[in-house]
């Protein structure tokens, strides 16, 4: 993952203030990869385990992988939490990969592919995934591309505070990654959108912005509290109940071996 340093700090924000994914995205995964409770998962940008921890119940053993140590530092904490005892947290990028990990049913990557080195991701799982398994990437918005006025709304302050907001560029993906994947080891391709809005409060909403790659704490400085109030005020100007919904386009990219093996 080419993200290194870019999350530096933003773990406890990330754990907190992320959104997971939708239940029904997670029964969909369990059934079309004959999730049993045996095999193993490599979720790789794990983050604090927004993919790993619903989905650890399935599998025997997960790794997460995050080149962030705060990152991996809350996923164990969150484990903890949750009771969840067969996941192990290692700390390196997919540039890492294959390394000693092993073989594993299922390899997955949330809000992570597009900083990656996707060809050579790709190569690595070749040897990683099983010929039965596969490869997820799951993406949306989340709040990136603003659709609602309140969603406007927040990026004019962030404009107004910080000019052009600078990008944590992920390098310019020329090719989709459909594109990427038909040119893989992994051919077979399936899209899967899932439609659903998301709630949001103001807390929530601030608390999201300072778990992104911008690092919006640094850059804000002492204008912190002036700018979380002028966010709060925007934010209530578009809707005084102080409830926000997002909606929500969940794009995933199922990825097999052969293209003679139906999904199931």
């Amino acid at each position: 993952m080419s993200s290194d340093g870019l999350f530096a700090g933003t773990g406890a924000f990330y754990a907190r203030f992320r959104p997971g994914y939708p239940r029904l995205f997670f029964d969909d995964l369990v059934r079309r990869f004959g999730l049993d409770g045996s095999g193993r998962l490599l979720d790789l940008g794990c983050g604090t385990g927004q993919l790993t921890l619903p989905l650890a119940e399935h599998v025997a053993e997960a790794i997460g992988i995050d080149p962030e140590p705060d990152m991996l530092a809350e996923a164990a904490r969150q484990a903890r939490a949750g009771a969840v005892g067969n996941v192990t947290w290692v700390r390196g990028t997919s540039a890492d990969l294959p390394g000693e990990l092993g073989r594993f049913r299922l390899a997955t990557m949330g809000r992570s592919f597009h900083w990656m080195d996707r060809e050579q991701v790709l190569g690595a799982l070749a040897g990683m995934v099983k010929d039965e398994g596969g490869v997820v990437i799951a993406s949306d918005g989340c709040l990136a591309r603003p659709i609602t006025p309140w969603q406007h709304a927040i990026e004019e302050v962030q404009h107004r505070f910080l000019g052009p907001l600078p990008q944590a560029s992920a390098g310019t993906l020329v090719e989709p990654h459909e594109t990427v994947l038909a040119h893989s080891p992994f051919p077979d391709v399936a899209r899967v959108v899932y439609e659903f809005e998301r709630s949001w409060t103001v807390d929530r909403i601030i608390g999201y912005l300072y778990s992104t790659s911008l690092p919006l704490r640094r850059l804000l400085g002492d204008r912190r509290p002036t700018f979380e109030r002028e966010i709060t005020d925007a934010l209530l100007a578009a809707d005084p109940s102080g409830h926000f919904v997002e909606p929500v386009s969940l794009h995933v990219l199922i990825a097999r071996k052969s293209a003679s093996r139906p999904a199931r």
